[in-house]
């Protein structure tokens, strides 16, 4: 069995995910900084008959990501498949003119670093089991600047440019690298955000080669 780490679990699309991939067979690794909600999570999981464990850690400190991704490895099986999709905080979504060289360093950890520490930690597996698919989750910002959300748009952008150049660099060696902008609110009225609706997307671009950049509402993934 191999896994799907999925960085930044939670209730809507982590949940989703994990659900949709642990119906194809994979064990599910979710990882975010609280314990007890990801053993919540675990738990409804294991109910529907997927194999599933929380390893608690924040993405900007390396070393916790680091070690988690680690332990599931080991405890799970290998990483196959690693998310990318923690929410952002607060703070990145500060006007341009607010934004402080705090914040933007802050951002930076959480959408560049942490994503960069992740692929560092799994992708030796990957080339080992010949196959892997990375997938980075984010809002419209990483596509278009948006100066209402300074800190997350240039971070964003940052994320972004680091998977375009991994998916140029591992499409060769059978390892796919997918990026989904989301470019609305999760949830609600409409459909195409409706997380099981995402979480279908993000198989498609697991499942399928493709593009880099698959973008909810213009994209037929």
């Amino acid at each position: 069995m191999t896994t799907i780490a999925i960085i930044g679990a939670g209730p809507g699309l982590g949940a989703a995910t994990a659900r949709r991939f642990g119906q194809q067979g994979f064990a599910v690794a979710l990882i975010s900084r609280t314990q007890n909600t990801l053993d919540h999570l675990a738990a409804e999981l294991t109910e529907h008959g997927i194999t599933a464990r929380g390893y608690a850690a924040d993405v900007q400190d390396r070393s916790q990501l680091t070690a988690a991704l680690e332990q599931a490895g080991t405890e799970l099986g290998p990483i196959e498949v690693l998310q990318y999709s923690p929410v952002p905080r607060k703070d990145f979504l500060r006007p341009v003119l607010e934004t402080t060289a705090d914040d933007l360093a802050a951002a930076t950890e959480f959408s560049i670093l942490g994503p960069l520490t992740a692929v560092t930690q799994v992708l030796p597996g990957m080339r080992q089991l010949g196959h892997g698919t990375i997938l980075f989750v984010n809002g419209s910002s990483a596509a278009t600047p948006n100066g209402d959300v300074a800190g997350t748009s240039i971070a964003f952008a940052g994320e972004s440019a680091y998977g375009a150049m991994l998916h140029e660099a591992l499409t060769p060696h059978n390892i796919r690298v997918g990026q989904l902008i989301i470019p609305g609110a999760i949830g609600g009225a409409d459909p195409l955000y409706d997380p099981e609706a995402l979480a279908n997307r993000l198989w498609n671009i697991h499942a399928e080669p493709g593009p880099f950049r698959t973008t909810v509402g213009t994209d037929s993934t």
